[in-house]
């Protein structure tokens, strides 16, 4: 099958989108931080790859490139799934115009004021004041 210029495959069934599509961040965190490749992520949440894939579209989760590689980092998993409230801090600092590899510093950026970074409050269970420091950022 080949892609035409507008992005159609040649006998038309809807748009060809290469993996790379995914939006990722560049390798912007700490080296030492601990990630996982997408097909882990995918065995740890009982989803197939291709779902974990949409969720990186859909700003549920976010990636970055290693060396080529799509990796999330672990501190998004919590027990069956995304950590709760990560998903809405995504979309709440994405609306505001905040990139991915911006997003992603600041979830992993100290704060002495939570204590500790935002990914921390967010499995942490205090959700609602991460929300609350995501938006009063785009003011």
């Amino acid at each position: 099958m080949t892609r035409l210029a507008e992005g159609r495959s040649q006998f038309g069934y809807g748009i060809v989108t290469p993996v790379s599509a995914i939006p990722a961040a560049a390798d912007v965190l700490a080296a030492d931080l601990e990630v996982l490749g997408l097909p882990e992520v995918a065995d740890r949440m009982g989803l197939p790859v291709t779902r974990v894939h949409q969720m990186l579209r859909d700003g549920q989760l976010l990636a970055e490139r290693r060396d080529g590689v799509l990796v999330v980092p672990e501190a998004f998993l919590a027990a069956g799934g995304v950590v709760k409230g990560l998903p809405g801090t995504i979309t709440v600092l994405r609306d505001q115009g905040f990139s991915t590899d911006e997003i992603l510093r600041w979830l992993f950026t100290e704060d002495d004021s939570l204590p500790g970074s935002p990914i921390e409050a967010l499995r942490g269970d205090r959700g609602r004041e991460v929300k609350r420091r995501a938006q009063a950022m785009g003011f």
